[in-house]
């Protein structure tokens, strides 16, 4: 691993999404040159799922030689960044570095994606990263190497990259064009860098899209750490670059990647944005044990089919007034020919549907095989007799489940 060069010590960082994963390790990483970091992230309180708070992150950047400021910031709240910006100038005196690590991650389709899935990546990803850096420049413009490091990907164009999660691409490229942009607008005065991962990296988000088998695929948050060490110890003409972190490791003289590898020796998942197609990814994940949420690219069982036209039809008789008279958000477990996970949510805004987890907790999880599930909204086979004959099997609100019917009735007239 790279060595400390102690070139941090004394230094600011405001690192966004620094609770955890890859922020909280380029947090660890400056706290032992003797850093002081300001941890600028949402969760205060202990997650159910998800590890670490403000407050436990702190707690490990002080141990490690580091001075802490738990912030608790999102993002997407002006008053709540410039807070902490005012709270970190009078404790710290200034700042140095920004890293801007927070992001949202939905991987779905545009007629998937509900559009508070798409103004949370937009809002966070995008927005948050122009704004914590537009509250952050007047005072890094007073540092003696002052940089901004964005946790996002170089700008690849090709449509490979935007036609399975367009709504995602989108925002996280946002992240990018503000380095382009940025970078160009402050040279000579501010270091504006991107870095991104060659392979996957085993955080809590990797987990949500490839299960808890994907981690012997991945390499662990240290490399990011190193990479961003490497990057923030340059000079600040040193930017405008979208760097990979195992190419800047080897300039730096690593050359023993697998002490950074979860399972040593394993194959390594290639990140996104990079040269590998969506498909060989899925297959990789999948010929390794793990199971990929997001699509291949490729018409496959899940995302084609009788299933994928039935919730065409579906999306076509959303409205306000059956949200309204329904509320209840529905999970549907698919086996058979074309077994998938699908949802529809009549409990938010004007409702929606597709293919992937609900955007919310579902009230109602419906398992049958996929042949009866079209029988069933096609009107062929009613929700009670599947039940009874067992050909459906329910869990949660059985009230709900009734109250399905009203929608394939109007199916019915639709088909």
């Amino acid at each position: 691993m790279l060595q400390n060069t102690g070139k941090l010590a004394g230094c600011t960082l405001f690192i966004t999404g620094a609770s955890r994963g890859i922020g909280k390790a380029i947090a660890l990483k400056a706290a032992r040159d003797g850093a002081n970091v300001v941890i600028a992230a949402k969760t205060a309180d202990l997650h159910p799922k998800l590890p670490g708070t403000i407050y436990t992150a702190a707690a490990e950047i002080e141990a490690a030689g580091g001075k802490a400021l738990p912030c608790i910031v999102d993002v997407r709240d002006e008053k709540q960044i410039n807070d902490a910006v005012e709270q970190a100038v009078e404790k710290f005196g200034g700042i140095d570095i920004l890293v801007n690590n927070a992001s949202a991650i939905n991987l779905t389709g545009t007629l998937e994606t509900p559009m508070k899935k798409v103004d949370l990546m937009m809002g966070v990803n995008l927005r948050g990263t122009y704004l914590t850096s537009k509250l952050c420049i007047p005072h890094l413009l007073k540092s003696k190497n002052p940089h901004i490091l964005n946790l996002s990907p170089p700008l690849n164009l090709n449509p490979v990259w935007f036609k399975n999660h367009t709504a995602y691409t989108m925002a996280k490229y946002g992240m990018s064009m503000c380095v382009l942009g940025m970078a160009e607008e402050f040279r000579g005065s501010i270091a504006v860098n991107a870095l991104w991962p060659k392979t996957a990296i085993q955080t809590a988000a990797m987990d949500m899209l490839g299960g808890s088998e994907i981690g012997k695929q991945c390499r662990k948050v240290e490399i990011m750490a190193d990479a961003a060490y490497a990057i923030l110890e340059k000079p600040s003409s040193f930017t405008g670059q979208f760097v990979i972190d195992e190419d800047i490791l080897k300039k730096e003289g690593i050359k023993d990647f697998d002490i950074y590898a979860v399972v040593p020796g394993h194959p390594l998942l290639p990140d996104f944005f990079l040269d590998e197609q969506p498909e060989d990814l899925a297959k990789q994940m999948q010929e390794h044990g793990a199971t990929p949420v997001f699509k291949s690219g490729k018409a496959d069982s899940a995302t084609a089919g009788p299933i994928s036209e039935m919730f065409n039809i579906i999306r076509g008789i959303l409205s306000p007034d059956i949200v309204k008279t329904t509320k209840g958000v529905y999970r549907f477990d698919l086996s058979g020919e074309h077994a998938g996970v699908w949802y529809i949510d009549l409990k938010n805004d004007a409702g929606s549907a597709g293919h992937g987890e609900p955007p919310g907790k579902a009230d109602v999880v419906m398992s049958m095989d996929s042949a009866d599930f079209v029988k069933m909204f096609g009107g062929k086979l009613k929700p009670t007799m599947a039940f009874m004959s067992g050909k459906l099997k329910i869990k949660g609100d059985m009230g709900l489940a009734i109250k399905l019917e009203k929608m394939m009735a109007m199916m019915k007239s639709k088909l």
